[in-house]
């Protein structure tokens, strides 16, 4: 029996673009709602939002998914109508997201007081349920993983200019001959990255990925260009997350804290040494009893002649043994009631150390010890504890100089909202990767007698991981536009949030997909799932990233009629 055709009318876009303003209204609503019961003194309290976690988390979520959905819906306007895969898929992401939403935003408005009854009639509005009766239908599901499996379509056209392309020509290329030979020994076996990738990722000009060519790196001056870091980030980690993924988030991070904060005679030191390589850097934030609370760091810089003496721990710094710059947040305030305002950024020079263990001992008498944390997967670049004991930094490694003493904590911020945006980026190639495992295997394997592409539910949830890792893609690509334009700090987290959540989802597809082979370390499949499975932790842990950072700054801009919220989740 022929399957039906896959088609889509006009309609369904104004349709779906009408739902999703509803939404993103009733959103709206439950952000005022909430800056209504946090106030003090008559001013919004963000200390009140802590009695609404579960809401707030929940607020977030959507907004990264209405966004996602957004981003999808308008690359998908832009592709020709007669393309029915990229329509299908948009409109069936689209659809999926929305449902969700629609009964968890009538149960949380419900809860906070909001009437819940525009909501039921939202979703009983004759156009709304035609439309999500059409695109969640099984059917038309089946039909969009049949022509993914027909054509063989391992991903769908990204619609970036020809110059990025060829860049991401270049970096898929040196994923396929240099990464991927080494990844799985290095993932099993909890290696070091061999010099020799290191090298010809320096070669290839991997670390100057995001810094300006004034400085040795592939930036235009003048001109950011975030489009060109993210499929160089999006290729290497579909090669390997920890072997060469995240070889340019420590300079990206690096890089935007230096050119925000950083003097001349410090940009023109540092930023030639990361762009070509000569020097790896490792960013030293987390400590063991602050976790992704920046604020709160403690590791204390006591100043002393020409310089500062570190003293106490960090955790979870990567790739610090290798490195010979560690990019370190320290707290140069002697009073703690200061907060944030008492911490500054250093950059502390070290020796290359290879294997899980080292120590550093200065001619002054100051150490550096570090140990690799063991970890299920994100394997090579080896995270570390490190232990400072009157470790001496001289005054000119002070980003920023004397203007720089206690404004670490936004030169760190400003370094994050490019290492979020390429963590998504790094979820992106993760999630590539599995896919192409999942559909290659899928057309391999055989069962009860047929390939597993046969059957509907391989289809399906074939058509699902595409949707999501298209929508993926596609959003953090708008978010890097916009932050070349000079915003997007908001959306680079929620991008962050919605693909490092995809990642894990899809990672998972792929493995359970390959049955008990998925299971086995011999599949690739097993590495990328255990490599997702970080991304929701590092770069801003995933509840701290929707609670103290996006939620707090919707609730906080949810003034009038219209909330700001809408400004991340509109469809354009």
């Amino acid at each position: 029996m022929k399957p039906d055709p896959i088609t889509h009318t006009e309609s369904d876009h104004v349709a779906v673009r009408r739902l999703h303003g509803e939404l993103r209204r009733q959103l709206g609503l439950l952000a005022r709602q909430l800056r209504r019961r946090c106030q003090k003194d008559g001013k919004f309290d963000p200390a009140g939002l802590d009695r609404y976690q579960l809401i707030c988390y929940e607020l977030a979520l959507a907004a990264a998914d209405l966004a996602a959905a957004a981003a999808m819906l308008e690359y998908a306007r832009k592709q020709p109508e007669d393309d029915e895969l990229i329509h299908g898929l948009a409109l069936g992401f689209a659809a999926e997201s929305f449902y969700g939403l629609l009964g968890k935003l009538r149960l949380r408005c419900r809860e906070m007081g909001i009437g819940a009854g525009r909501i039921k009639q939202m979703a009983k509005r004759p156009e709304f349920r035609a439309l999500l009766d059409a695109h969640l239908a099984a059917a038309r599901w089946d039909g969009l993983g049949r022509l993914i499996c027909e054509q063989e379509r391992e991903r769908l056209p990204a619609s970036l200019p020809e110059e990025i392309e060829l860049v991401r020509d270049s970096f898929r290329r040196f994923a396929e001959e240099v990464v991927l030979p080494e990844a799985e020994a290095i993932h099993r076996r909890d290696l070091d990255i061999p010099e020799s990738l290191i090298r010809a990722a320096a070669e290839l000009g991997c670390f100057g990925a995001c810094i300006p060519e004034r400085f040795g790196g592939m930036q235009p001056d003048g001109q950011a260009d975030s489009l060109a870091m993210i499929v160089v980030t999006e290729e290497l980690s579909r090669g390997s997350l920890g072997a060469a993924g995240s070889l340019i988030t420590r300079p990206e991070i690096a890089a935007r804290a230096l050119l925000a904060g950083g003097t001349a005679a410090q940009q023109q030191h540092w930023l030639p040494l990361l762009a070509s390589g000569e020097k790896l850097c490792a960013i030293s934030i987390t400590e063991p009893d602050t976790g992704s609370d920046v604020a709160a760091v403690a590791l204390a810089a006591r100043k002393v002649d020409q310089g500062w003496l570190l003293n106490g721990s960090k955790t979870w710094c990567t790739f610090a043994g290798r490195s010979e710059l560690l990019v370190v947040l320290a707290r140069t305030g002697s009073d703690p009631g200061l907060g944030h305002r008492g911490l500054s950024l250093l950059l502390v020079d070290k020796p290359a150390f290879p294997g899980h263990e080292f120590r550093h001992e200065q001619p002054g008498g100051g150490s550096l010890c570090g140990k690799a944390i063991a970890t299920l997967g994100y394997r090579g670049m080896h995270s570390f504890d490190l232990f400072f004991a009157d470790y001496f930094v001289p005054d000119a490694n002070l980003v920023g100089g004397e203007e720089g003493v206690g404004k670490g904590f936004y030169h760190t911020m400003a370094g994050f909202a490019g290492g979020r945006i390429q963590t998504a980026a790094r979820a992106t190639g993760v999630m590539q990767a599995a896919f192409e495992q999942a559909l290659r295997y899928s057309g391999q394997r055989r069962v009860f007698g047929k390939a597993l592409a046969e059957f509907q539910l391989s289809r399906v949830t074939l058509a699902r991981m595409l949707a999501k890792l298209a929508a993926a893609r596609q959003f953090s690509y708008q978010v890097a536009r916009q932050l070349d334009a000079g915003g997007g700090q908001m959306e680079a987290s929620l991008v962050k949030l919605f693909s490092c959540r995809a990642a894990e989802w899809l990672t998972r597809e792929a493995m359970q997909l390959h049955g008990g082979l998925g299971y086995a370390e011999e599949s690739m499949v097993s590495r990328l799932f255990v490599d997702a499975r970080v991304l929701s932790i590092f770069e801003g842990a995933e509840e701290t990233l929707a609670l103290k950072v996006i939620a707090r700054q919707l609730v906080a801009q949810a003034i009038g009629s219209h909330s700001e919220c809408g400004n991340y989740c509109r469809t354009r």
